[in-house]
């Protein structure tokens, strides 16, 4: 076998690395200026919640509450201290553009390397590589996902990575002979492979599922395996890794919750939110308790983000005819990997209160749609294999070691067309699918669009509000859904007593915490109070006697009204 050439390989990385900066980099500035970076209203909680750590009235690690994983907030951190990018989006959206390119370069490393040691694809593999960072990194969906401070970007960076390395580790097992572990031949691949999983584990519960299925995988081998001692040492450390963090954050939710599953069925969980808001008699979503229903609808997402209508089809298409290219090339099994999303989304959606709304399927309205962006490694290898298949099918005999697609292909009068031809047809696709995008506005950006439009109206009419009001103030507001106000008026976090201000692990409520005291007294805490209608602090504002400062009426949103809560602190007085 011929093995890649070491400086070709970093060559082409370095230049892979230097276009996707170059893209992540122009689109970021392209959307910030239009200021359209915290657009999702959940792109606004994740980077309070990291500013929370160290900006509040009760700061510490116990402000990263418990649904969403912590390891995306720890990151943003270190940028957020700067008010600067904390107020414009910025400190969030610096670990996700990282991740981007991150993520370009796993999606060449990984198709360039698929048939790498062999001397007739080798070449060309190259061109397969590029098409597939091309697919990868040039989808206008998560170019504009990168701009913000979602997790997407970040999980699919360590996802792909993920696989990137498990296929390493695959052929240095394949390959190696007894007692090659001990040096390092499986175990470099492996131990990074651990790192990045656990990244996984700590950004998106989706990374559970993927570590449950390489965790199985590996543990299969070490059973065949069993008598090689340094294979055995190898694997069992491995599995202890992927373990530890979901072990962790069961701990931390037992510790401070008292529920070790209080991320997945506590007050706050997807599933308790369902439960809320599910009409008797009626499914709570569009394939809920439904599987087969509830996988449509992510295929279709994952159709969506690629493109509308045939094209989009086209491309689940694609990724059909790369899944029967995995076995037809006897190319890496790893790539399997790439299918496991539908599985896990299609189980979220039907069992685990995770809605996904389509704006082509009834109720027709937008809702989660970025998830189907879970997609866009195996699209863009699938086009990788279909840009290979020809080439491996006309590669020379014994080059691949009779690894064939379709032998008629040798029957056909100029096979160098059908090598010219097939790269030319993906490429015409990936282009045509991009522009009709483009042209019509990435469907992720319109997501974001349409359900903050109106939340973002109030909070801006709150902030104003807020920003005629004296600058050292304390306030007193339940800020899960509206936590933006104080971002947009620039004031610091510890000048609000909120929800967070108290200790979860009391039950049934900590009397003696910020947030029920002030709620029980709130001109004996705070200066002024802001309101959402049927809010917590609502209802508490109604048994106390405040003076009304101003009310805002936002159409879709519950009304907002601002309280003095010391007579002193009214600025009619």
């Amino acid at each position: 076998m011929t093995r890649v050439n070491r400086p070709n390989v970093d060559r082409d990385l370095k230049l892979v690395a230097a276009v996707a900066t170059a893209v992540s980099l122009l689109s970021f500035l392209y959307y910030f200026q239009r200021g359209e970076i915290l657009l999702y209203g959940d792109a606004v909680a994740h980077i309070n919640i990291a500013r929370r750590v160290f900006d509040s009235q009760t700061p510490g690690l116990l402000q990263l509450g418990t649904v969403w994983l912590p390891l995306p907030h720890l990151l943003m951190i270190p940028f957020l201290v700067s008010d600067w990018m904390w107020r414009s989006g910025v400190g969030g959206s610096i670990p996700s553009m990282v991740a981007y390119v991150l993520c370009v370069m796993g999606i060449f490393r990984l198709a360039r390397d698929m048939f790498a040691d062999h001397e007739g694809t080798r070449r060309r593999g190259r061109l397969a590589a590029w098409v597939a960072a091309l697919v990868y990194g040039g989808n206008p969906n998560i170019i504009y996902l990168q701009t913000t401070t979602m997790t997407e970007p970040l999980y699919l960076a360590f996802f792909i990575w993920t696989v990137v390395y498990v296929a390493d580790f695959s052929r240095a097992v394949r390959s190696s002979t007894p007692g090659l572990t001990d040096k390092n031949a499986a175990a470099r691949p492996l131990s990074r492979c651990a790192l990045c999983l656990a990244g996984a584990e700590l950004t998106r519960y989706d990374g559970w599922f993927l570590a449950a299925v390489i965790g199985a995988v590996v543990f299969f081998l070490l059973l065949r395996k069993w008598n090689d001692q340094a294979f055995r040492r190898l694997a069992l450390k491995f599995l202890v890794a992927i373990a530890l963090a979901p072990l962790l954050w069961l701990a931390y939710n037992a510790a401070v919750y008292g529920n070790p599953l209080e991320f997945a069925n506590g007050p706050y969980s997807a599933k308790a939110i369902e439960q809320r808001t599910a009409r008797p008699g009626y499914p709570a979503h569009p394939g809920a308790g439904n599987v087969v229903m509830a996988t449509s609808f992510f295929l279709k997402a994952a159709q969506l983000n690629m493109a509308r209508g045939n094209w989009g089809r086209l491309w689940l298409a694609i990724a059909l005819a790369g899944l029967f290219l995995v076995f037809r090339l006897r190319a890496s099994r790893v790539v399997l990997l790439l299918w496991t999303p539908v599985v896990f989304y299609a189980l979220s959606i039907a069992y685990s209160g995770i809605p996904l709304f389509l704006p082509t399927w009834w109720p027709f309205t937008w809702y989660n749609l970025r998830y189907g962006l879970q997609f866009l490694p195996l699209f863009a290898v699938s086009a990788a294999l279909i840009v290979l298949a020809p080439i491996a099918t006309a590669a020379p005999e014994g080059a691949i070691e009779e690894r064939r697609l379709m032998p008629s292909l040798k029957r056909w009068p100029d096979t160098n067309q059908v090598l010219r031809g097939v790269p030319a047809v993906v490429l015409a696709i990936v282009g045509l699918s991009y522009v009709f995008v483009w042209r019509a506005g990435p469907l992720c950006f319109k997501e974001a669009w349409v359900n903050s439009r109106t939340k973002l109206t109030l909070e801006s009419s709150v902030a104003k509000a807020v920003s005629t009001l004296p600058v050292n103030s304390t306030y007193l507001m339940y800020i899960g859904d509206h936590v933006g106000v104080f971002q947009q008026a620039g004031l610091p976090l510890r000048q609000v007593i909120n929800e967070g201000n108290h200790r979860p692990w009391k039950k049934p409520a900590d009397t003696e915490g910020l947030w029920e005291q002030a709620l029980a007294d709130p001109a004996g805490n705070v200066d002024f109070v802001i309101a959402y209608e049927g809010d917590a602090v609502d209802q508490a504002v109604q048994k106390a006697n405040l003076t009304l400062i101003t009310e805002i009426h936002t159409t879709g949103q519950p009304r907002a009204r601002i309280y003095a809560a010391r007579a002193g602190r009214n600025p009619s007085h």
